[in-house]
């Protein structure tokens, strides 16, 4: 019986978090914003920083049961009092700086960039024309007869024999 009433108690609450983000007001941003799922693309995964996922002491090793709760205690309220005063304090500073700097990127990218590369691609486009008809025209035809050339002649390697004296030149025929 408790384990339907937990799910009973769990659609509830996922219906209730439904409800809160379709009837938030329509202004700003804001209005859609996840306030219980703030890292939905799992950026941060990487960041383990629970008490036992730090701080860890091999069973032939241990400090006495109250220290190891007081441990505890001090990291989990020392990160959290930290944690809290650098959001209220830095986190606006550093949300504004990344804002600026992210918006100045987009800039970048769609003002100055994307249409240089356009231009870029457009010279280089006539460019690679020119150099085809080049290659076709002259290079290719070379290349060609030369193929033809030599397309006949075999090498083979085959060593040569200790009592000949013409060993220590450098070309043989």
């Amino acid at each position: 019986m408790n384990f339907g009433k937990n799910i009973i108690l769990s659609d509830q609450k996922q219906l209730y978090s439904k409800m809160k983000k379709s009837s938030g007001s329509s202004m700003g941003p804001d209005s859609a914003m996840d306030l219980e799922d703030r890292d939905p693309n799992n950026l941060n995964d990487h960041l383990q920083v629970n008490f036992n996922e730090v701080i860890g002491e091999p069973d032939n090793i241990r400090s006495p049961e109250c220290a190891w709760r007081l441990s505890r205690s001090c990291f989990n309220f020392s990160k959290g009092c930290c944690y809290i005063s650098l959001s209220i304090f830095i986190a606006p500073i550093c949300a504004l700086f990344f804002g600026l700097a992210f918006a100045c990127m987009s800039f970048q990218h769609i003002w100055c960039l994307g249409p240089l590369f356009k231009i870029w691609k457009i010279s280089c486009n006539s460019v690679r024309s020119f150099f085809v008809v080049f290659a076709n025209s002259l290079i290719r035809p070379c290349m060609e007869s030369l193929g033809y050339f030599f397309y006949n002649i075999r090498v083979q390697n085959q060593k040569i024999p200790d009592n000949i004296h013409f060993k220590n030149e450098a070309f043989i025929v």
